[in-house]
């Protein structure tokens, strides 16, 4: 147990040195350039660095440490509800960034800015994660540190279904994360945790359970066993479809691509009033109110 605990001590450490980054950035720069680029590149650090240590225990955990499955799920649900509520916003997620982008949340800088981010902070994270291994702090860690240059392919099946994994698991984390994206974060953290846990359960045997195209490149796309073309079908592929065909039926349409709803009736069962018009005088200033004229629009949209 000493090896885990040492893991444990490794996840505060990351998410306490994540959460100064932000502090940091967030005093330093404009909100324009933390909300596009300091908070991206904190979240996507945070989560690469836990998910990889988090990896390794689930790889070696059950024969070398002597503790199962639960354990890590354990884990793994705590890690995403201490991510939720600390990532201040961020995403961390290629396609959560164009599902937003397709929802005009977000401009086209704005979102190649934020995909850039994650990539430069899965990028960091591999790469710190990879020299904390070369300490060899615990005997889990000598043994990653051993196979991690020989690492094989997380695909364990053909590619036509494991592209359909990861697209069915992109699928339905969008349309809880639609479905709550408007509910109090005491109720969406949990809910989201509870799914990415779910999802790794009954996926992560066949695809390792990523849907999330920048995780996915920084842990398994120098692995051996597929070449790129075959990873970027399952990784990058089979997650956007996932999160576009999410989209579609929640929204019923593509509010970047067309306006008209496809698979529901904007039919309103309500009856608009009649506004009453008045004749102001010469000089009169008309007073308009807008409803719902606060924005809530990011700083970097």
């Amino acid at each position: 147990m000493d090896a885990l605990n040492v893991s444990i001590v490794f996840f505060f450490l990351v998410v306490g040195m994540c959460q100064a980054l932000r502090w940091l950035s967030k005093r330093l720069l404009s909100p324009r350039a933390y909300a596009c680029l300091a908070r991206e590149l904190a979240g996507s650090l945070q989560l690469c660095m836990s998910c990889l240590e988090l990896r390794m225990l689930m790889d070696i955990g059950p024969w070398g440490g002597g503790f199962g499955l639960d354990v890590v799920l354990t884990l793994l649900f705590l890690l995403f509800a201490a991510h939720g509520a600390s990532f201040d916003g961020a995403s961390a997620n290629p396609t959560v960034s164009v599902q937003e982008f397709l929802l005009l949340e977000s401009s086209l800088a704005a979102t190649a800015a934020k995909l850039l981010a994650q990539g430069v902070g899965m990028g960091t994270g591999w790469a710190v994660t990879k020299l904390f291994w070369s300490w060899e702090l615990t005997q889990f860690h000598f043994i990653q540190n051993l196979i991690s240059s020989e690492c094989s392919s997380s695909i364990h099946t053909s590619l036509p279904h494991a592209a359909l994994v990861e697209g069915t698991c992109s699928f339905l984390f969008h349309l809880v994360l639609l479905k709550s994206q408007q509910s109090h974060p005491i109720y969406r953290v949990p809910a989201l945790a509870a799914t990415v846990t779910f999802l790794t359960y009954t996926a992560g045997s066949f695809t390792g359970a990523f849907f999330n195209p920048a995780l996915a490149t920084a842990s398994t796309f120098h692995c051996l066993g597929n070449s790129f073309w075959d990873y970027a079908q399952v990784y990058w592929l089979g997650p956007l479809t996932g999160m576009f065909a999410a989209l579609l039926l929640y929204q019923g349409n593509i509010p970047r691509l067309f306006q008209k709803n496809l698979l529901y009736s904007q039919k309103s069962k309500y009856k608009i009033p009649k506004v009453k018009v008045t004749v102001h005088k010469e000089g009169d200033e008309p007073k308009r109110k807008r409803k719902g004229g606060k924005s809530n629009s990011e700083p970097c949209a």
